[in-house]
Order: structure tokens, then C-alpha cells, then sequence
């Protein structure tokens, strides 16, 4: 029944990416030659041959520091193509149906459960297993990219969504600047006190209105530290409808009916959503971790987990995943790097000073308590990366029923939620 499935949603997947001229592969096929690279060791083999790896421009910063450390490094060379956004998807699923794909590459996340069920990238499962740390690496993005117990992709660079809040602004409202919201009541009641100093152009809080991947980045972490999940576990089922889902819309719709919400918010489609912060004008809100050195330059900047409706913490662990693709021929020497990748030299050394979380749960001390309190959000079991083949049409598209639906609870009608949900319960299980 299981393997049945696979072939299903994979002949689906290639469907869908053939109708929008996204030629793909088959289901896979013979990917078992490349399941163990590490054939040649632990580490793979490095002897000096030359290596081709995507990535997708917003990683640009990360990806460079990552090639440039390693071809330092090694015999072997990465030969680094950074993609527009906007192109990323249409250059893979056209590359997958020629035989085109390069050696490495990697995928926003929620893409990765769609390329892994259609055979884009090889088997590692062996490879993985045979790392001395493999249970260190984070586990929701390990699970993004397996597919019948099998592993096909390794964590790239993590972005995950906590509070920030104004310490300045609290330290006015007369809150304490040192302590961010522990549970859903608090944050609204600390946005509140924010926004009734009445400072021209400051606001009590901000959220991306009209952007469905900001919601699922900043208002998934809430469910799910509510004990609640936000789909089924076969990503076909949305449960966003639940108890703790009602309040998280509730607080929200709260906070825009006393005016606490900044009026850009309703029609904020993500192109300037943590603008508002950085300059000083927003008192706390869910924000990417990723852009703390950024606001700090502006702001003075208080961290603290995503809680959920009585306490708990999470986040989305979002970002990319990286693979060997179907294509290569050069299996062991792209595991080589791969191997590398998950290093303590390149998840410190690289990533950590380029201000990205590390990928390992062992790694996570840093000089600065804020960054060390991310990094140990990122690796605990309520800290997730939601699955579903269908995800990007659910939820992120433009005009997602997702967006229709937390625009509903916000500025609509609430009572929508139940028919909202099924829409999105729809889309899924196509």
C-alpha cells in the first residue's frame, strides 16, 4: 500500500510540474546506486572532482560562504549557480525532465517533500546513518525529505520564526524589557501597552496580512505549542480549526479591533513585512531569526520562543534542504561535501558566524544567550516542518485558502472557519 501511494503522488507530482511546463523525472527509479555515496567512507571521496550545486538567490550570503569554505578546503570543487526566487522552481522541474539536474542542489523546504516523492534527488538513508552525529541533525527537516523511511536530503540553512520585541518601547510601556511573551494572553496584553503610549506611527504589533507564507511562519509555531497540530499526518487533512487555531485567530482579531494591529498590515503580501520593526515601530511581533544581526542595528532587541496559548514555545523550522540529484555521477564526491556540511568546522565556523542556526542540536551554544535560546527552539520536538506534497498551493500560493482563511478570522467573518478549513482540505488532498 505504501509503495503504491509513493507512485501515485509522484505521477501526480509529475503531472502537475509537466501542465506548467515543468518537465520532470520518473518515480525515481534506480536512485539506489546513489543511496550509499559514502561507499568511499565516511566522508565520501574528495580527489579533486568538480561538483555542481543550485541554490536559490535568497540563500546567496550562506551558499558563497559555504563554497567558498569548502573549496578552500578540499581537492574536490563546487561550482556554485545562484537562481532568482522566482525562477528556482521552473529551472529544476525543467532540468528533472531533461536529465539536466547538477550535482547538488537545493529546495525551499516545503518543496522538498514534492521533489523527494517524484525521485529528484538520491537515497542517502546509509550515508546518513553511517554519520557518527546523525541523531544530532535537525530532525524536521530530516523528516521533510523522507519518504518511505528513506532520506533523501540533508539541512542547508535553517530560517525559523521567534518573538522580537522593542525593549525601549517596552521599557515606556512600562513592561519589562527583559521578559517577551510567554503565552498567547501575554502577547496581546504586551502589544496593548505598546500601543496605548500613542506614539505617532508606532503600533503594539504587525503581521503579514495578505501573505500566506508569513502566517504559516509565525502563526503555525503557535498551534503547535499549543499541543495542536496544523494538518493530519499525511499532509492531506488541514486541522485548522481546532481549539488552539480559534485562539490564535481570536488574539489576533482582538488586537486589530483595539487598533494595536499597524494599519499596513491587511494588505502586507511579505515584501516589507519586518520593515516596520527594524525601524523602531512595532513593539513585539513573530519575526525570522535570521534577520536578528539586521535589527539590531536599529532596535534594541529582545528573543524569546513562539508560545502557544497557555506557555509552550516552538517555531517553523523553515529554510532549505540539499541533495545529491538523480543526475550525478558523482555520488561519493557530492556526499563528500554533503558529509562536510554537516561538520562541526562548517555548522560553527560558516554558518554560525554568517548568523545562521546550526543544523545540529549539539552545536547550539553561542557568546550571545538570544542566538543560543534559537538555536535550542530549533531542536525541540514541538519545533516543526509542516509536510505535505500539495503545501505550496494550500498555504503559500497567493490566494491560498489558507490566506482566505486567517483573512477571514482577522478582517472577515470568523464564522467561515469550518467551510475555510475544508477549502484548505481540499487543495491538500488533490
Amino acid at each position: 500500500m505504501r509503495l503504491g501511494r509513493r507512485k501515485i503522488i509522484a505521477a501526480a507530482v509529475i503531472a502537475t510540474l509537466t501542465l506548467t511546463g515543468l518537465a520532470a523525472c520518473g518515480d525515481g527509479g534506480d536512485n539506489g546506486s546513489a543511496a550509499d555515496p559514502a561507499g568511499a567512507g565516511v566522508d565520501g571521496a574528495d580527489d579533486g572532482t568538480k561538483l555542481t550545486l543550485w541554490t536559490r538567490a535568497p540563500l546567496e550570503l550562506q551558499a558563497k560562504a559555504l563554497v567558498t569554505a569548502y573549496n578552500g578546503s578540499h581537492k574536490n570543487q563546487v561550482e556554485l549557480t545562484i537562481v532568482p526566487n522566482d525562477d528556482y522552481v521552473a529551472k529544476v522541474g525543467a532540468a528533472a525532465g531533461s536529465g539536466d539536474l547538477p550535482d547538488l542542489f537545493a529546495a525551499d523546504i516545503v518543496y522538498v517533500p514534492n521533489w523527494a516523492q517524484a525521485g529528484l534527488f538520491a537515497d542517502l538513508t546509509d550515508s546518513i546513518a553511517r554519520l557518527p552525529y546523525a541523531d544530532k541533525i535537525n530532525q524536521a527537516h530530516l523528516r521533510a525529505g523522507t519518504v518511505e523511511d528513506k532520506r533523501y536530503v540533508l539541512p542547508f540553512v535553517l530560517d525559523l520564526s521567534v518573538m522580537f520585541w522593542n525593549k525601549d518601547l517596552y521599557r515606556e510601556a512600562g513592561l519589562d524589557p527583559e521578559k517577551g511573551p510567554t503565552t498567547l494572553a501575554e502577547f496581546k496584553d504586551q502589544a496593548l501597552a505598546v500601543q496605548r503610549l500613542g506614539k505617532p506611527g508606532v503600533s503594539g504589533t504587525y503581521f503579514g496580512g495578505n501573505c500566506g507564507g508569513c502566517g504559516v511562519f509565525t502563526w503555525f509555531p503557535m498551534i503547535w505549542a499549543s499541543g495542536e497540530e496544523v494538518m493530519n499526518p499525511e499532509g492531506t487533512s488541514s486541522l485548522l480549526n481546532g481549539a488552539a487555531a480559534k485562539q490564535v485567530y481570536a488574539t489576533w482579531r482582538e488586537l486589530q479591533a483595539a487598533g494595536a494591529v499597524a494599519s499596513g498590515s491587511k494588505d502586507e503580501t511579505g515584501a516589507t513585512w519586518v520593515g516596520a520593526f527594524q525601524e523602531g515601530k512595532v513593539g513585539v511581533m513573530p519575526y525570522p531569526a535570521t534577520l536578528l544581526p539586521t535589527a539590531d542595528k536599529t532596535v534594541k532587541v529582545g528573543v524569546a520562543p513562539i508560545p502557544g496559548v497557555s506557555g509552550g514555545a516552538s517555531t517553523f523550522v523553515g529554510g532549505d534542504g540539499i541533495g545529491v540529484s538523480k543526475d550525478s555521477e558523482k555520488a561519493q564526491q557530492a556526499w563528500n561535501f554533503l558529509a562536510w556540511l554537516m561538520s562541526e568546522k562548517a555548522q560553527t565556523d560558516v554558518l554560525a558566524k554568517n548568523n545562521s542556526s546550526p543544523a545540529r542540536s549539539d552545536l547550539t551554544k553561542s557568546s550571545d544567550p538570544r542566538v543560543t535560546l534559537i538555536n535550542e527552539v530549533a531542536a525541540a520536538a514541538s519545533s516543526k516542518t509542516p509536510v505535505a506534497v500539495n503545501f505550496q498551493q494550500a498555504f503559500n500560493a497567493p490566494g491560498s485558502p489558507w490566506v482566505t482563511l486567517f483573512r477571514n478570522q482577522v478582517y472577515g467573518d470568523p464564522g467561515r472557519l469550518d467551510e475555510d478549513n475544508d477549502a484548505v482540505t481540499q487543495v491538500l488532498a488533490q
